[in-house]
């Protein structure tokens, strides 16, 4: 299937929310950490999300001159290609772009689909995330207005982070500590500047105790309970039944999370969850064991040869595809989404 249209996006984002369960939005830095994702989602039945941090597009912009609309838009083109031959639908998206990337990033990458809309042409990414966590609240959904505005226009959907994820993801760090808890106050003051969906649809990366980085269950405490206060509060204040869920939440930071914690926020209105850190490893670790079990393959030892076979980069790279591929379809059935593709 192509890439997902803005109006097959928003159903993805609707059927999720009405289904209890969320989008695995996986980050990647390359065709093949790409095709893993999209070889992932397609075994599980699964439509998702492929997401580009402005790291990872500063990668695919080549170490020459790191440019990172380049590099976006260079991955955005090619998956609308390739992703036609997997069976299920894609949404494409960039992740983390804190205030002072927005003119390296965001901006430019909108103003391209706000050129391919008006020539009637589908955006290039279906949503863009604005990072104002390091802001004071005043300050990010100022910022949040003027792209929500952008964004709605162009038929892409905004997502914003109000409070900090703790950890450090792409430059972007912040401690942890009890200021990772988004208070029902903080998603009235988001109610009030972005709406409800009639300024145009955002989703919300609200903080529960989540953190970037490598951690094992139980190290980090997460309260997805939380969701359920944030939703009510806003409903009781704008006058909506107490179980509309007016928000659609993002989960990140979930590495290290228990399942029970997964399923909870998914009860309580997220609808994507960033999965990184765990598809890396995935990725990285069958490339590890291919050096080091042919590591007279695949380096020059004492004046041999080595191995083509062993040092050809499509070797070790197949095993790194099926392995982030099968983390994937893992995550699917984590977030309760195998087998919804829409048909």
């Amino acid at each position: 299937m192509p890439i997902a249209t803005p109006e097959i996006y928003n159903e993805m984002l609707d059927r999720a929310k009405a289904g209890k369960f969320a989008y695995p939005a996986i980050n990647v830095t390359s065709s093949q950490t790409l095709h893993a994702a999209l070889r992932g989602f397609a075994e599980a039945e699964s439509d998702g999300i492929v997401q580009i941090s402005t790291g990872g597009a500063e990668y695919l912009g080549g170490q020459y001159s790191k440019d990172m609309v380049t590099g976006a838009v260079a991955l955005a083109e090619y998956a609308h290609i390739v992703a036609e031959k997997y069976p299920v639908n894609i949404a494409l998206h960039t992740d983390h772009c804190p205030n002072d990337k927005l003119d390296g990033y965001v901006r430019p990458l909108l103003a391209i689909s706000e050129e391919r809309v008006k020539a009637g042409k589908n955006p290039l990414f279906q949503s863009h995330m604005w990072d104002g966590s390091a802001e004071t609240l005043a300050d990010n959904l100022k910022i949040a207005q003027e792209l929500l505005a952008r964004t709605s226009a162009a038929k892409i959907i905004l997502e914003v982070e109000i409070t900090p994820t703790g950890g450090e993801e792409d430059g972007i760090s912040h401690e942890i500590n009890d200021e990772l808890y988004t208070t029902v106050e903080d998603a009235i003051r988001t109610a009030e500047a972005l709406g409800l969906g009639e300024k145009g649809r955002y989703l919300l990366a609200a903080s529960f105790g989540n953190v970037h980085g490598v951690y094992k269950p139980g190290n980090v405490v997460l309260r997805p309970e939380l969701l359920k206060e944030l939703n009510e509060g806003v409903a009781a204040k704008f006058g909506r039944p107490a179980d509309s869920k007016p928000f659609d939440f993002v989960f990140h930071g979930g590495s290290g999370s228990t399942l029970e914690e997964i399923r909870t926020a998914l009860e309580n209105g997220v609808v994507k969850m960033n999965i990184d850190t765990d598809t890396q490893y995935a990725f990285t670790r069958p490339v590890a064991d291919h050096m080091f079990k042919n590591y007279d393959g695949v380096l020059k030892v004492d004046g041999e040869v080595g191995s083509k076979k062993a040092y050809d980069p499509r070797t070790w790279g197949k095993l790194a595809e099926a392995s982030m591929a099968k983390r994937v379809v893992e995550a699917c059935g984590h977030l309760r989404s195998t087998g919804t593709k829409i048909k």
